[in-house]
């Protein structure tokens, strides 16, 4: 098996507290308001939403991944991280085994935030990872993080 790992940035003008109780301790609710053309569902299928747990995120019909289950693997509230792995789902393929993703929210001097992304790509046997697939995914995990972004400011009461 082979790791290879990739490393991204978004900064957010939305300070790191707020940013991460919408994105992570309350992204059920916040995904399919900021995201409804391309979110379908998600839901909780096993534990309670925190970590061990297992969600289902379902996408609409036309985005070239279908479904996957995510298992929250950590949160830390205090220094606004946590980890998350992908172990089923049409995001794997032929070459993967699971794919991890950290999310780390930092504070910047304008009170804002920068939301560092690591993401950890396990193959199987010795498959690669291709560069050009991870940062077309990268480019939609920008989109779907300026609509949410968007959201938060058009909505300045939610996830306070």
């Amino acid at each position: 098996m082979g790791v290879f790992t990739f490393e991204h940035e978004n900064i957010s003008v939305i300070p790191p507290a707020r940013l991460f109780k919408a994105l992570i301790l309350e992204d059920i609710d916040l995904f399919t308001k900021a995201a409804p053309e391309f979110i379908k569902s998600i839901e909780v299928i096993e534990g309670d939403g925190g970590v061990g747990s297992i969600k289902k995120i379902t996408f609409f019909d036309g985005n070239r991944v279908k479904c996957f289950k995510e298992k929250i693997e950590a949160i830390d509230k205090e220094n606004f991280t946590n980890l998350s792995s992908i172990t089923e789902g049409d995001v794997l393929n032929e070459r993967l085994e699971k794919v991890t993703y950290g999310k780390k929210i930092i504070a910047t001097p304008d009170g804002g935030s920068i939301v560092k992304n690591t993401s950890k790509y396990f193959t199987k046997g010795d498959a690669g990872v291709k560069e050009e697939g991870v940062k077309a995914g990268q480019q939609r995990i920008d989109g779907l993080f300026k609509l949410i972004e968007a959201y938060l400011l058009a909505n300045p009461d939610a996830y306070n």
